[in-house]
């Protein structure tokens, strides 16, 4: 366990955020190594691969409610220096973790035809995607654990091992994937649906190692099967922090949909450039995200530590990191936003709307990075409802005004992404406010005892 309480802010927080970054960027290799090999099989593969993948984002939701719950209660603990009651927590999050990961399992296997259908541009494009589906839906399951298990390490101020486990498993699925997608040799020709078969294997070996690691290595969490039993009460304890959190998510999801829906009648050339478009904007989005992923458990830990000093200099000096990083990323888009869709694709329409998608949608990353970091900030203090507030207000900013305009006659896309703009600018300001509110609330006259998240208290219990 790492102390957080202790020691420089600003070096815990870009050591972490650089390992994090790293780990991120693995992540994002999942999805763009598949999109540059299926990028050559033609526009409605990608189109296919990019509205399959959408529902990564309803697993992101739900992963970040466990993600967020988890981190939390353990860094809350650890600040406590209680060891014990790190420890049920864990286990209690991979318990939970098994039976969400099954039931998102059963759920997107009977809902995935409507999906597909109901949002493809043509019928090449939905049975392309359900064909992705159908090994893309196990490889979704399998995140739950391995988000649990990376989250407790997060919690306990540790992020090495997580990183290390993903960029072998993106690795493998950057080795297997054109194998399975093209035939090579002895494994069959598979197409698009091979993409996800790899990235199934990649995820399921990182899942048996991470485990290992835990095993053999990690002493402070232990796995415990006494302590696996469904206790409600530190489920519910996950879930009040949690769950505002992954909601957060969540509203990208349906943002997402939304576009898909009202673009669908440009073709699988516009779906496919603003899936594109999306993936890298989602990679850009690594250091902010990185940063702000470093910043919770710093904050959680300083928090029940009784340092409301160093919870403050935690949110400044990630806010100043995260404005630098993305200024720069900005520009970076204006510049040369053909070539980053290129890269994916070679089709003039394709990289024409993917394009246009980037150079107006970057003007929104600084203040995508104070969302991010105002997000964070709550999740370390244990209250997740202000910035699920503010999310809210953007979809409803958004979403209404969106439809109207699609209606209109001389409907242009990049309506949408001006409009896309303007909420997210309007969101970081709540979101800046909620922040100064909320030291003001908790900070400003810190109790001399602070015990953040009600969980039960634990005794030590020996893995078995």
């Amino acid at each position: 366990m790492k102390d957080l309480t202790q020691g420089s802010i600003t070096g815990h927080l870009l050591h972490m955020s650089a390992f994090l970054a790293l780990s991120m960027l693995v992540q994002t290799l999942y999805l763009l190594a598949d999109l540059f090999w299926v990028g050559s099989l033609g526009k409605e593969a990608i189109a296919a691969v990019s509205l399959a993948g959408t529902l990564m984002m309803v697993v992101l939701a739900l992963t970040q409610t466990l993600n967020v719950g988890t981190t939390t209660l353990i860094s809350h603990a650890a600040g406590q220096k209680d060891q014990a009651r790190a420890q049920l927590a864990f286990n209690q999050s991979v318990a939970l973790s098994l039976l969400v990961g099954g039931v998102v399992a059963i759920l997107m296997f009977a809902f995935r035809s409507t999906y597909c259908l109901s949002l493809s541009a043509d019928r090449t494009t939905a049975e392309l995607s359900m064909g992705y589906l159908r090994w893309f839906i196990p490889a979704l399951a399998l995140q739950f654990p391995m988000v649990a298990l990376a989250a407790a390490l997060r919690g306990t101020g540790i992020v090495k091992p997580t990183v290390n486990v993903q960029i072998l498993s993106v690795l493998l699925n950057m080795v297997i994937a054109p194998l399975l997608i093209f035939g090579v040799g002895p494994f069959p020709k598979m197409g698009v649906a091979g993409a996800a078969l790899a990235t199934l294997l990649a995820i399921l070996i990182a899942n048996v190692v991470l485990i290992s690691y835990f095993e053999r290595q990690f002493r402070y969490l232990r796995f415990c099967r006494s302590q696996l039993a469904p206790q409600l009460k530190i489920w519910w304890a996950m879930l009040r922090v949690g769950l505002p959190a992954g909601a957060e998510f969540a509203m990208f999801f349906v943002y997402t949909v939304m576009v898909y829906g009202i673009i669908r009648r440009f073709g699988p050339a516009a779906q496919a450039g603003f899936g594109i478009g999306a993936r890298v904007m989602q990679a850009i989005f690594l250091p902010t995200m990185a940063v702000a992923f470093a910043l919770a458990p710093i904050v959680g830990q300083n928090y029940s530590g009784r340092q409301p000093q160093r919870v403050r200099q935690s949110f400044y000096s990630a806010l100043g990191v995260s404005f630098t990083l993305m200024l720069v990323l900005t520009l970076l888009c204006q510049l040369v936003p053909q070539r980053l869709i290129w890269a994916f694709s070679h089709d003039g329409n394709v990289i024409a709307f993917g394009s246009e998608y980037l150079r107006i949608i970057s003007w929104n990353f600084v203040a995508v990075s104070a969302v991010f970091t105002a997000s964070s900030t709550f999740q370390g203090l244990g209250n997740t409802l202000p910035p699920l507030a503010s999310s809210l207000s953007r979809i409803l900013l958004f979403a209404l005004p969106a439809v109207m305009l699609s209606r209109r006659p001389g409907f242009e896309i990049r309506q949408v992404w001006y409009l896309s703009l303007a909420s997210v600018i309007v969101q970081a300001a709540a979101n800046l406010w909620l922040v100064h509110r909320e030291f003001r609330r908790k900070l400003d006259s810190l109790p001399a005892e602070i015990t953040p998240v009600n969980v039960p208290q634990a005794t030590p219990v020996s893995a078995e």
